[in-house]
């Protein structure tokens, strides 16, 4: 009876402590979303809501094409990340040399350098080689700062193949590349969507690397966009709440709907 006891009161404690650190999270999106639908008038202690800030956030940027921008640097570089990073781990997992262990181990190692390190040369590279008027600079660069990640995951989780799959196809006359796409890649489906999805969130979130690579205000990312937005000398708060509010959407929508697959990938990496 007293073991009962001890852990229905242990349930309780970790019950009230998941519920208080639930509204430590969820506070924020209240104060956003509640945020957003004030004017500057209300939102400084006037009563009631509107929808002043969300007229003034369409009149002063052009949230679609924004959106739509911010959409085009994801995509492509996603998947730019995914072509390198599945070759490279089936490569490093498989198809091993003798140098593979330093292959891999300068992946690890480019996993260590902070992006405020190589952000200045990466910029003058990009200027030298006119690559900062459009998206491109901007997507190189999240294609080179999301790879590293991606070939480590990869590469675990290929590991985790059995070898006697790989040598059972190619005795039945599949060829190396045939192997790759018709086996490896379909069991790889977990890995591959933990990938998108935090790199998604990454990259849709990031203002450093779109604020430096994308100068013309027709590329904007949304991201970049809110900055611009709130770098006057006065800022109207519900109006950045309702832009944030736009932004924080699609990365939220993209963990939502996937997450069970981004769980599934990361104990299966981790665990391999």
């Amino acid at each position: 009876m007293k073991t009962l006891m001890n852990m229905k009161r242990k349930q309780l404690v970790i019950f009230i402590a998941m519920v208080l650190f639930a509204i430590v999270m969820i506070y924020p999106f209240y104060f956003m979303i509640n945020t957003s639908f004030k004017s500057n008038a209300q939102f400084l202690g006037a009563s009631g809501h509107s929808f002043a800030s969300w007229h003034k956030l369409f009149h002063a940027l052009p949230v679609g094409r924004q959106l739509w921008n911010s959409t085009v640097v994801c995509v492509c570089s996603i998947i730019i990340i995914l072509i390198v990073s599945t070759m490279a781990g089936y490569s490093l997992a498989k198809l091993r040399s003798k140098l593979s262990w330093l292959f891999f181990l300068g992946i690890v190692g480019a996993m260590l350098i902070p992006l405020q390190s190589i952000i200045i040369p990466a910029y003058i590279n990009a200027s030298h080689v006119n690559l900062l008027s459009g998206y491109w600079g901007a997507i190189f660069l999240y294609s080179a700062l999301g790879t590293p990640f991606a070939t480590f995951l990869m590469t675990s989780y290929f590991r985790g193949l059995p070898d006697d799959l790989i040598e059972a196809a190619i005795c039945d006359g599949l060829s190396y590349r045939r192997v790759f796409t018709k086996i490896a890649m379909p069991l790889a489906v977990p890995a591959v969507v933990t990938i998108i999805v935090l790199q998604f969130i990454q990259i849709w979130d990031d203002l450093l690397v779109g604020l430096l690579f994308i100068q013309d205000p027709n590329y904007r990312t949304i991201t970049v966009g809110l900055g611009a937005l709130s770098a006057g000398r006065t800022t109207d708060i519900p109006v950045l709440m309702a832009g944030s509010l736009i932004s924080a959407i699609p990365a939220v929508a993209v963990y939502l709907i996937f997450q069970r697959q981004l769980v599934n990938g990361l104990t299966a990496g981790i665990g391999k």
